[in-house]
């Protein structure tokens, strides 16, 4: 797979409705296939009530016995028994859609039998009025309607259980039933007819919908299946391959967030959306979101294909649970500083680093492994085309106020990792105290209180005791010359490996936290991050 490379996925418009031919070729969505066996599971439970009903019915009407007939009994019998067990079938969890549904065509055939004989059994006058539709007739629309179908599918079933009708009649006719006028039979069956042609333009109006809502669903090779979050300027999907079978997490901007924009900043925000997912595709460290693919969509829409992660962020982790133990921060922060410092080789700053982008999660047999997401306002420094730094909207400070570098603040033309390192710290804040670095009423107070006024000490900020080398390694971080912080992760991981916290957080603790904190395994929990959202810009001071 080629990352970078832009997929077109192939539109299902009226060229591609006119070379599948009117009555549709291929087969059911999937989407569609499986709302075909839940509906049909709940039409066999239905038919059966009306069965009964109607039998209960006749029996009350007809106090004599011999003008109950066995053959109308055997066959609603053996209808009532068909329908039960294809709604008890469709409510067990693993089941053939292919199938069933093979099985729902030889009800709906069978049922048109069974409503054919209950119709004709018993004569009437033929020079009364018509009795109107036929219950074969009602009963092929309301199979059409209620159980989707391709069109092509649906002519062929709906127009076996359509010919029930007169084999109905020639079976009553045979056992002693006169015999119709033939003046009288186009009356008879001619709302069968119809009735064949209604169903067929009900489950074409039912598949292109369905195809409709399928394609729209549909990015590349991946199909989307549950929405995990929604933002401002896009939302992330849970999708799975379609041939790989592997699970995903889809993030994408829609055309119509994009088109929402007005002229250079429409444009901003598609080219840093691409130069995220390039971005991150680079890097290789097993604590930096893996992105499988990425592409634009023939509506326009942006979106990148990356690993789904069974976990929560920081920010939910600490916001749910409490400040976290310091071993356990030095375990996360270790890992952070690994990704960050492929990332800082690379020449790449991600300038966004914040609880909530910074993933803890579940994988494989491993607890508490981190992934540091969204790459979205990554500043390259080296070895990218020429003007790809100035992507942010001019006259704004790209990032989030909580967490933001002085030096980015007051619009220094060059920087590099060591305001991720600030961040950072000021995460490592957060993850042992609770507490925002700065708690002011607006974004414009925590901003200039990041570029002039020194922090209160974490221990002052916090009642668990904080080994004196972390507190130090944290304020070091926060400095507010980049000089007198670390220079680089891998020297601030080498100096928070080197602190003695009395007690280990291993892996071993980290599953039993799991264990007692966080949902089954298996059940993702997006992380806020995901959603793709205009970044947070502030006006530099003037």
């Amino acid at each position: 797979m080629q990352t970078g490379q832009r997929e077109v996925v192939i539109p299902v418009g009226p060229s591609a409705e006119r070379s599948a031919g009117w009555f549709g070729g291929g087969e059911l969505p999937s989407e569609l296939r499986e709302g075909a066996v839940r509906r049909l599971g709940v039409l066999g439970l239905l038919t059966a009530i009306t069965f009964v009903a109607v039998g209960i019915s006749q029996n009350v009407r007809r106090q004599d016995l011999a003008e109950r007939p066995l053959l109308l009994g055997v066959a609603a019998g053996l209808v009532v028994a068909f329908a039960l067990t294809l709604f008890v079938r469709a409510r067990r969890p693993r089941i053939d859609p292919r199938r069933y549904l093979a099985a729902g065509a030889v009800f709906q055939v069978g049922a048109a039998l069974a409503i054919g004989l209950t119709d004709y059994y018993f004569p009437w006058s033929f020079e009364a009025p018509v009795r109107g539709w036929s219950g074969v007739a009602v009963w092929i629309i309301i199979f059409a309607v209620i159980v989707p179908s391709t069109p092509r599918r649906t002519l062929l079933v709906s127009s076996v259980a359509a010919a029930m009708d007169p084999l109905a009649l020639a079976i009553t006719v045979g056992l002693g039933n006169p015999v119709p006028p033939a003046r009288l039979l186009p009356i008879m069956f001619g709302p069968t007819v119809l009735a064949l042609i209604t169903a067929l333009v009900a489950s074409r109006i039912n598949f292109r919908m369905g195809k409709k809502i399928h394609d729209a669903q549909e990015l590349g090779s991946y199909q989307l299946e549950q929405l995990l979050g929604k933002g401002g300027m896009g939302e992330v999907w849970r999708a799975r391959h379609k041939l790989l079978a592997r699970p995903a997490a889809i993030k994408l901007i829609r055309a119509d967030a994009l088109s929402a924009g007005a002229g250079d900043s429409a444009q901003s925000l598609a080219l840093r959306f691409e130069r995220e997912a390039q971005a991150t595709a680079q890097l290789e460290s097993a604590h930096t979101i893996a992105v499988y693919d990425f592409g634009v969509a023939t509506d326009g829409s942006f979106y990148y294909v990356m690993e789904l992660l069974d976990g929560m962020d920081l920010d939910v982790m600490v916001g749910r649970f409490g400040p976290l133990p310091p071993e356990r921060v030095i375990f996360l922060l270790l890992q952070v500083c690994d990704s960050l410092a492929e990332a800082h080789q690379r020449g790449l700053v991600h300038r966004d680093i914040k609880p909530s982008n910074i993933f803890v999660c579940r994988r494989a047999l491993a607890h508490d492994h981190v992934k540091v997401l969204d790459f979205g306002l990554v500043k390259p420094t080296q070895g990218w085309a020429a003007g790809a730094a100035t992507l942010t909207v001019d006259g704004t400070i790209g990032g989030t106020p909580a967490y933001m570098a002085p030096e980015v603040i007051v619009g220094e033309k060059v920087i590099d990792g060591r305001v991720d390192l600030y961040a950072l710290g000021c995460v490592a804040y957060w993850m042992l105290s609770g507490h925002l670095l700065f708690d002011a009423a607006s974004p414009m107070k925590v901003i200039m209180a990041h570029a002039s006024e020194e922090p209160a000490r974490l221990s002052q900020r916090t009642q668990q005791p904080i080994p004196a080398a972390l507190e130090e390694a944290v304020h070091a971080c926060l400095a507010k010359n980049p000089a007198q912080r670390p220079q680089n992760a891998t020297e601030l991981a080498r100096r928070l490996a080197g602190i003695d916290c009395g007690t280990r957080w291993d892996q071993e603790r980290a599953a039993q936290w799991w264990q007692s904190h966080a949902p089954p395994a298996g059940v993702p929990q997006p992380s806020a991050s995901l959603v793709p959202t205009v970044p947070p810009t502030v006006p530099p001071d003037r």
